[in-house]
């Protein structure tokens, strides 16, 4: 019969081995996630940079009566806050528009999105989405007028479920301890795409790639996005496998606590009423944290949207460098993310969020204040670096709530209050901005980050991941 220590020994071998299979696995899983988001991110981003060609074009056609009451309501919304009447800020105002009404549908969909995948799996519903995605740039490529090309950016929103399913994924398959490395891969993967897309798109609005021999300027960059989303398609059928076992499925879409009301409407989705049956304290904790998630977007999202307007009336940048401004950024996300984030020690998701958030606000500070391109890049460099540790952190932070039946639709709600923040954030902040001069707005906006700063600070959350 073996010793106490030699059965010891055993375990400690076989825990290893399990460790090591587990380490194995979900580097191939990271793997997929990334590559799957990555090509996902080329093809939703090439249209950025055209996006002032597409509503020019638009614009031209005078007979879409959609085009000519959003353009009402733009107008409407520039008179209000007294934004100058110019070619320019009333093209970036009708892409604010149009922004907001994406994440405003990905609002409404991401919790249906998240419990769904709770339910049936998250491969079902990841390639389902996909296929949704696909099915709004074939609308896309014929869209001759505005009403079909706003019919398929709905379509689009409310079929972008994969990141809040990549999310789940990895609320699946990471231990806890290994958590915060795959939501920072998930941010590496945005990061890399933003930042590749918008340069492909660059090189269709500037005609360096020549449009297919039929059709209008759009349809080289449409077909370029459909041909990526049905790249993803092909990959994830191959290479991803379910990572939400049959056991850990919830029983039903909807549990005789919540209903469809409660996916929707947005004071149910603070209280996280899609996610019922879990402790009061641990509910308190997840409405502060997506309460606080929500409040940071808001804030983050609208200072972002309005750098267009402070760098080219301070330092009349044209979008060539406003160009160069974001791939700085997106430049220094990838390596904070890659070298920073992803080695941070399990455990210290709170403070490296927090370490964001106290960043932000100096960086927002300069930005405002900037005479220079020197204090203007050390105000972008801090704001990268917030955008780098702040969400995935609390991305990480939320992950531990709720059952294993109950991941999709966590970080479904999580994901949905992100959404609507960005739906109302960038016009908030942007009717801030043409109200006051662009220095009161930057300091209302960095004062405005110690309220989720505070209530972060004394949020007391879950047993941390090191804990695991």
């Amino acid at each position: 019969m073996p010793s106490k220590s030699e059965k010891t020994a055993h375990l400690g071998q076989g825990d290893a081995a399990e460790n090591e299979t587990r380490k194995i696995s979900t580097t191939k899983l990271g793997i997929i996630i990334f590559m799957s988001l990555f090509i996902d991110l080329l093809g939703f981003t090439v249209i950025l940079p055209i996006m002032p060609k597409l509503l020019e074009f638009y614009g031209d056609q005078g007979s879409d009566s959609l085009y000519l009451a959003m353009k009402s309501s733009v107008e409407s919304f520039r008179v209000l806050v007294g934004a100058p009447d110019t070619a320019k800020w009333n093209s970036v105002l009708f892409g604010g528009f149009i922004g907001s009404l994406f994440s405003l549908l990905q609002f409404i969909a991401s919790p249906f999105i998240g419990a769904a995948s709770d339910v049936y799996g998250r491969r079902p519903l990841i390639l389902l989405t996909m296929i949704g995605v696909a099915a709004s740039y074939v609308i896309w490529i014929f869209a001759g007028n505005f009403t079909l090309f706003v019919i398929s950016r709905v379509i689009g929103g409310l079929a972008k479920g994969n990141v809040s399913l990549s999310v789940a994924i990895v609320a699946d398959a990471y231990k806890l301890s290994e958590r915060g490395r795959g939501m920072a891969l998930i941010g590496i993967a945005f990061s890399v795409g933003f930042l590749i897309g918008p340069l492909i798109g660059a090189g269709f609005a500037a005609g360096a790639v020549p449009a297919v021999g039929v059709g209008e300027f759009f349809v080289a960059p449409a077909l370029f996005a459909l041909s990526m989303a049905i790249l993803d398609i092909l990959y994830m059928y191959c290479a991803f496998e379910e990572t939400l076992i049959e056991s850990k499925r919830a029983k039903s879409l909807f549990s005789t606590e919540n209903n469809v009301f409660d996916l929707i409407n947005p004071v149910s989705l603070f209280l996280f009423k899609a996610v019922p049956g879990v402790a009061p304290e641990e509910k308190r904790t997840m409405k502060r944290i997506g309460f606080i998630y929500f409040l940071y977007i808001f804030l983050y999202s609208g200072v972002e949207f309005t750098l267009t307007f402070l760098t080219y009336l301070k330092f009349n940048y044209n979008s060539m460098q406003q160009g160069k401004m974001f791939f700085f950024i997106g430049l220094v996300m990838i390596l904070i993310l890659g070298g920073y984030t992803r080695r941070r020690p399990t455990g210290t998701e709170k403070s490296t969020a927090l370490s964001g958030i106290v960043l932000l606000m100096p960086g927002v500070l300069c930005i405002g204040f900037a005479q220079s391109a020197t204090l203007l890049y050390t105000g972008l460099l801090m704001f990268a670096y917030a955008s780098s540790t702040v969400v995935p952190s609390m991305t990480t932070l939320i992950s531990v709530y709720g059952t294993e039946s109950q991941k999709g639709s966590v970080m479904g709600v999580f994901r949905a209050l992100g959404a609507l923040a960005r739906g109302l954030g960038p016009l908030s902040i942007s009717a801030v901005y043409w109200s006051v001069d662009s220095e009161t707005c930057y300091i209302i906006s960095a004062c405005a980050m110690l309220i989720p700063l505070a209530l972060l600070a004394t949020t007391k959350v879950k047993a941390s991941p090191k804990q695991d």
